[in-house]
């Protein structure tokens, strides 16, 4: 028997929860809902993944663990179709295949499947403009119509807080740490691995998540030029760049920039997920030039790798990395960072990043996160756009910054924010003086 909505099965305290995804392809929130969905299932909830299926895939990028059910509806690519019409139809198309009512909680990872789900808890895991009409007001509906809001950062807490007055629970995301410190490891397969990527590709300085603008693609290729000056034998290597969106002219930008520069990266695009660690694992240093994230996860198992990240000074990678990660603020910056990580090892700042990277567990968050479910169940109703009760916690404070990769600067307000235990983050300043009046979470 099917209980109803806002309730769990009879005597077993056990959740059914729908989590929605865009796509199978291995983006950071696809990433993200997997993991979740396998460490809730493992910690004895009954979890089903919704999916669009596209480009003809019928599953997702791994092998998922059994006791997640999986929904992948089917998306045809349609050639020619533009951003506009393709976010349409993906919300038509999930919204027609996703039926709730089996569910105690829907929890949508992006605006695609928040406006195809319909009232749902929302993970907003960074904040982002866009131009497309479509998809502006496809992401500000993601923000305005769910009931409870999820973030994996302080810092995207407090920007949905001073752009909409939204409270956000923290919960950070978890990272197969065990998984990349392996790569990194002595048994025979590993050291093979790692080996076959430097016979291939030499000495190399890496960067995932593909060629886009809010991955500082075009900030990466002027750092690795002042690099390739003095190091011209170290490489500039790409992997990742499955997305939704149109970057063809973005690409064409940076194609000509490097051949200006008299640079040749090396552009893997995506790499299978079985190779991806030992890739990370081998390379010399971990570039992270970001215009914008939430959390960092690319670069968090990186460290778990022991390989060391130069990252965009942000206050969300602060928040997250701290210690762990070197900060460059520009372009110059960026250059000696990558330089300075080239020339010499630091077994403290090794150290202290493998910690961190164990430190975010999956089952951590899974266990948050199903704490949150039962309090909104248990004070709210599924269906209710109440917020839970406020609970008390730490202060942490976030600097404002300036949109805008390496050029991003500490603003002159800071912002107090209350994280509560598994974080209730509650902005009690006035304002922030850079925040956007109206931003569009991706």
């Amino acid at each position: 028997m099917t209980s109803p909505p806002g309730s769990a099965p009879p005597g077993t305290g056990r959740l059914r929860v729908a989590l929605l995804s865009y796509s199978t392809k291995p983006r950071g929130g696809v990433v993200h809902t997997l993991a979740l969905a396998e460490a809730l299932a493992a910690a004895g909830q009954d979890v089903t993944v919704w999916t669009l299926g596209r480009g003809g895939d019928s599953g997702f990028f791994r092998t998922v663990d059994p006791r997640v059910r999986q929904r992948v509806v089917p998306f045809p690519e349609i050639p020619g179709e533009a951003v506009g019409p393709r976010i349409l139809r993906s919300i038509a198309v999930l919204r027609e295949a996703f039926d709730g009512s089996g569910y105690d909680i829907v929890h949508a990872q992006d605006c695609i499947s928040a406006n195809a789900a319909g009232r749902c808890v929302r993970t907003v895991h960074h904040i982002d403009h866009f131009t497309t009409p479509e998809l502006a007001a496809c992401h500000e509906r993601a923000i305005t119509e769910p009931y409870a809001h999820l973030c994996v950062s302080a810092a995207v807490a407090a920007e949905l807080h001073a752009g909409w007055g939204l409270r956000a629970t923290v919960i950070p995301n978890g990272v197969d740490a065990a998984r990349f410190a392996a790569a990194a490891g002595r048994n025979p397969a590993a050291v093979a691995a790692r080996r076959g990527w430097r016979a291939r590709l030499g000495r190399y300085v890496l960067a995932v998540g593909g060629i886009e603008p809010r991955k500082g693609s075009l900030e990466l290729l002027d750092a690795y030029a002042i690099l390739a000056r003095q190091r011209p034998a170290v490489r500039l290597v790409i992997a990742g760049g499955e997305t939704l969106f149109d970057y063809r002219d973005y690409r064409a930008r940076w194609e000509q920039r490097a051949r200006d520069l008299g640079v040749t990266p090396v552009v893997l695009g995506p790499v299978p997920e079985a190779d991806l660690p030992s890739l990370v694992a081998a390379a010399a240093v971990f570039a992270f030039p970001s215009a914008r994230e939430g959390f960092g996860l690319a670069a968090m198992e990186a460290l778990a790798a022991g390989v060391p990240v130069i990252a965009s000074d942000l206050p969300v990678l602060r928040e997250v990395f701290g210690g762990a990660a070197r900060f460059a603020a520009d372009t110059q910056d960026f250059a000696g960072g990558l330089l300075g990580a080239l020339r010499t090892r630091d077994p403290a700042l090794r150290a202290a990043g493998s910690r961190l990277a164990a430190s975010y567990t999956w089952a951590a968050a899974a266990a948050q996160h199903l704490r949150f479910y039962q309090t909104l169940l248990a004070s709210t109703g599924v269906h209710s756009p109440a917020q839970p009760a406020h609970l008390t916690g730490q202060v942490v404070t976030i600097a404002a910054v300036v949109p805008g990769s390496f050029k991003q600067r500490k603003g002159q307000t800071i912002v107090p924010l209350n994280i509560m235990p598994f974080g209730y983050a509650d902005d009690r300043s006035a304002g922030m003086e850079n925040r956007p009046k109206r931003c569009h979470v991706a």
